[in-house]
């Protein structure tokens, strides 16, 4: 019998966290000697009080994150990035929280460098760990062994979503065996067996083993629901059941929290809800509009100024109202691209627009008339990275029109985002073309971060350089 069958005999996994949180004291310890040996050569300086105190301090720290919302553990079908995701973020508030600590207590002997190396050789340490214990356990599940059956009561669109997220990939370590249901949903695709009606069931998990189940019925089948409860702790079968949030929005992630006891379901998350990230984005915003405005504007201002005011009679900026976070209107600011006209407030700039001048095609074409907008940032109407604010009367025409168009308001508008650098930007002349730029908002909203802007910023600024097919 191979080591990996003798193994797969023992349930390992009840005492999987213990070895989890060891594995990673170890590392950090380890971290914390390299460090030692980098910054001076050897291991003496580790017997000073004040560094045996903050690795005392950091070890109680990454316990207490690792315990925090079950830190540590690995989901099967969690995707490596997502792991890693997770474990960075506990190392920056770790970092974070032992800067507090030795600014606090004032130890000279621990240095802002020496803590760098320190954080450097555990991130290392722990990416590679993680990386290679993932690897590990897909290797393993890949060979048939850590596998867990399971089944699915409720051959619909929900099951088979289930059936395709758990069966996509065997290092995930999921065996599906089939479906259960009184009658095949005519309009879902089922591309797996149907095992038998309900009342096969028991008798199925007689027969074979079977480590979970997966209901996938509406929730009027409570009587069932409730008979499938008892006829799996009966036979040690976990049963896990899979609402179809579907039915209620379009929104690919749902939050549940609990007040108290009672689950509340949320259909959205919002990480800009969060404090810290409001405070986060807030910062990067002010310092980048900042820097914007003193490195760009005292010589590119003078002379778009002097080129609108040749061209055209009118001011040099045009303002307009525009919807912004809450559906609250404001003064959107731009440089003025076109000639005084009594439509601005109606209607889209449209290619080969006769209201356009000459330099207000070009200065569009490459989105300068947008730099303004910097201060609309630094008075806080608008965000450097959001959903564009639309003209209100386009605002109202679209609330009409698409249920959650204003779902979009419930963050700050943006100079850029991500609906512009995926393509929907300028103008809309099918009501289909609104509909996904507010779905790519929306998006936005859902899974705002700070790397996030980051990057739609750089691919902003490539595609202004690369030129745009709907940019005029």
């Amino acid at each position: 019998m191979s080591i990996l069958q003798k193994l797969n005999n023992h349930n390992f996994s009840r005492y999987f966290k213990l070895l989890f949180v060891f594995w990673d004291i170890i590392l950090l310890n380890s971290a914390i000697v390299l460090s030692a040996l980098c910054r001076f050569g050897n291991i003496e300086h580790l017997f000073l009080r004040e560094v045996q105190t903050i690795s005392l301090l950091g070890n109680i720290l990454w316990i207490g994150l690792l315990l925090h919302r079950d830190s540590y553990r690995i989901v099967r079908v969690e995707s490596i990035e997502s792991i890693l995701k997770r474990t960075t973020k506990k190392i920056v508030f770790h970092a974070a929280l032992i800067a507090v600590f030795v600014g606090f207590l004032r130890y000279p002997n621990i240095s802002s460098l020496r803590l760098s190396y320190f954080y450097i050789f555990f991130f290392c340490l722990l990416m590679i760990s993680r990386y290679l214990s993932m690897r590990l356990l897909g290797y393993i599940r890949a060979k048939g062994y850590n596998f867990r059956n399971f089944v699915i009561v409720g051959a619909n669109d929900t099951g088979e979503r289930i059936r395709k997220v758990l069966a996509r990939d065997l290092t995930y370590g999921y065996r599906f065996l089939g479906f259960f249901d009184e009658k095949v949903d005519p309009f879902a695709f089922i591309s797996s067996p149907i095992l038998g009606d309900f009342d096969y069931i028991e008798e199925f998990l007689f027969k074979k083993q079977v480590d979970e189940m997966y209901v996938a019925l509406h929730i009027d089948n409570i009587a069932v629901i409730n008979k499938l409860i008892q006829i799996c702790e009966h036979h040690m079968v976990r049963i896990k059941f899979i609402p179809d949030f579907q039915l209620y929005t379009k929104s690919s992630k749902v939050e549940i929290s609990f007040y108290e006891n009672t689950p509340v379901l949320m259909f959205r998350s919002e990480p800009l809800e969060f404090t810290v990230n409001r405070l986060m984005k807030k910062t990067f915003d002010i310092f980048f509009s900042l820097g914007v405005i003193l490195l760009i504007f005292p010589w590119l201002f003078p002379l778009l100024m002097l080129i609108i005011k040749i061209e055209s009679p009118g001011p040099v900026f045009f303002t307009q109202e525009r919807t912004g976070r809450d559906n609250r209107s404001f003064k959107c600011l731009k440089f003025r691209s076109m000639r005084v006209n009594n439509s601005s407030n109606d209607l889209q700039a449209k290619k080969g627009d006769s209201r356009l001048t000459k330099s207000g095609a070009f200065i569009r074409k490459t989105s300068i008339d947008e730099l303004p907008q910097f201060f609309n940032v630094l008075w806080g109407d608008m965000s450097v990275v959001g959903p564009r604010p639309h003209m209100v009367n386009h605002t109202i025409q679209y609330t009409g029109l698409i249920n959650h168009y204003l779902v979009r308001q419930y963050a700050k508008p943006g100079i850029t985002g991500w609906a512009q650098i995926n393509g929907y930007r300028g103008e809309t002349k099918e009501l289909i073309d609104m509909e996904n730029r507010v779905d790519f908002d929306i998006w936005y909203i859902e899974n705002w971060s700070l790397l996030l802007d980051v990057k739609i910023i750089i691919k902003t600024v490539v595609n202004i350089f690369k030129g745009e097919e709907n940019a005029y």
